[in-house]
């Protein structure tokens, strides 16, 4: 599956946020965005999944353009950076209702075993992320968005959610943006620089200082 997010325009009260934005994202790939903070990363993910407008955009499916919102088409899951599972829900009822293996999860995050029947309001802020990471990786979507999977998470876990996304790769798209720039590179197969508005194809991490997203030296 090959997914372009294409000619994107936003504007917020006639000031510019993207212009003619373009982005590529295939299965089998991870496609990083880096780009300072304000910049419009979590906006594009938003227009791309459908639940922000623009006053332009193209979103295309294997050359198809897409019409409706991807939400509506059940074909992308989108992990937003807020706490997006109720707190009066319990574990194990998110996990029927996104179609996903507990037993599978608790393979690989030991320490949640005892949490299945906890309400979400029980786990700390980087318990419920990690759960909802997992959820949205997991869940039968060939289109994946993650926005910041990485902040608010301890570093004990973070390899795990990368060798996650690395594993599901394999059969989906996924598109991930983090201010945590060493994570989004050392994840990538491709990335793309959002600056003025524009996005920018990196094809050497030098252009990342070339562009000043990263101080000169910084990659060494």
């Amino acid at each position: 599956m090959i997914l372009e997010i294409d000619n994107i325009e936003l504007y917020f009260d006639n000031k510019t946020i993207l212009n003619g934005v373009y982005l590529k994202a295939e299965t089998g790939k991870i496609t990083g965005i880096l780009g300072s903070n304000g910049c419009g990363k979590s906006c594009l993910l938003n227009i791309a999944f459908g639940n922000l407008s623009a006053k332009y955009k193209l979103i295309r499916i294997n050359s198809t353009p897409i019409l409706k919102p991807l939400y509506k088409t059940k074909l992308a899951s989108y992990l937003p950076q807020h706490h997006f599972i109720p707190n009066r829900m319990k574990i194990k009822t998110a996990f029927n209702l996104f179609g996903v293996d507990w037993d599978m999860f608790i393979k690989k995050f030991e320490t949640f075993a005892l949490y299945k029947n906890f309400y979400f309001n029980r786990l700390s802020g980087g318990e419920r992320r990690i759960i909802e990471i997992y959820l949205i990786l997991k869940c039968q979507r060939g289109i994946v968005f993650l926005d910041e999977p990485f902040s608010h998470v301890a570093p004990l876990y973070i390899e795990k959610i990368k060798a996650l996304i690395e594993e599901e790769k394999q059969k989906k798209a996924i598109i991930i943006t983090d201010h945590m720039y060493e994570h989004i590179i050392s994840s990538s197969d491709s990335i793309y620089l959002l600056k003025n508005g524009c996005t920018k194809l990196i094809d050497n991490l030098t252009d990342l200082e070339d562009y000043k997203y990263l101080s000169m030296g910084t990659l060494g």
